[in-house]
């Protein structure tokens, strides 16, 4: 039997496919933050940190992770209409050069349209750069027995080219020494929320 050809064209090119390949799950990367920057934490209750004091919430934990000023900005309760409604004012009064846009939750335990949601979220992330801010996601869990991040972050992050955070909260809130309750973390819990976060920055090249 006669041994194979190699071609070494083929193999010239090979050192190329697997950098392209090695490309294709790569973050989205962001500018560097200087270290008198200011990130702007939007969303709802999940960012506001209810369950713990304000010390203990996502944003605060991230704060002394980053060595920059994180605004909490979260409103229990609020759905993404109100969200998208309130966000330029926010965006007015802070003037960020980051956002983490973690909204959508009370969407989708509601059942809202969430056709409507994501085009809400949509328009969240556009504003936050026709401000000249970059944007963040962090993905929130769907409804069902097995929590997994909404499809739709996953969509809004492909197509605006955002960093998503998509893992974090669907394990803390699958995990009941995370939580101090069904729908929210606990200490523990934002502190694990906060370092994904922190990670998912570094990684982009934020940090």
């Amino acid at each position: 039997m006669k041994g194979r050809t190699h071609h070494p064209a083929l193999w010239a090119a090979f050192p190329v496919l697997l950098l392209l390949l090695a490309g294709c799950g790569s973050e989205t990367a962001l500018p560097a933050l200087p270290p008198d920057a200011v990130i702007l934490a939007f969303g709802d209750s999940l960012t506001q940190g209810t369950g713990v004091k304000p010390q203990g919430s996502y944003p605060s934990v991230l704060e002394a992770l980053t060595g920059r000023q994180v605004i909490n900005a979260g409103k229990r309760g609020e759905e993404s209409d109100a969200g998208l409604s309130r966000l330029p004012g926010v965006l007015t009064q802070v003037q960020p050069d980051m956002v983490i846009l973690g909204h959508g939750g009370n969407d989708i335990l509601r059942r809202r349209d969430l056709d409507r949601t994501e085009d809400n979220l949509r328009e969240m992330v556009e504003l936050v750069r026709e401000r000249g801010a970059s944007a963040v996601l962090l993905g929130i869990p769907n409804l069902g027995f097995f929590l997994g991040t909404h499809p739709m972050y996953e969509r809004l992050s492909e197509s605006l080219e955002v960093p998503l955070e998509d893992s974090a909260l669907s394990d803390i809130l699958g995990d009941g020494d995370l939580k101090s309750d069904p729908l929210h973390p606990n200490a523990a819990g934002y502190r694990e929320l906060a370092e994904a976060v922190h990670r998912l920055l570094v990684k982009a090249g934020a940090l």
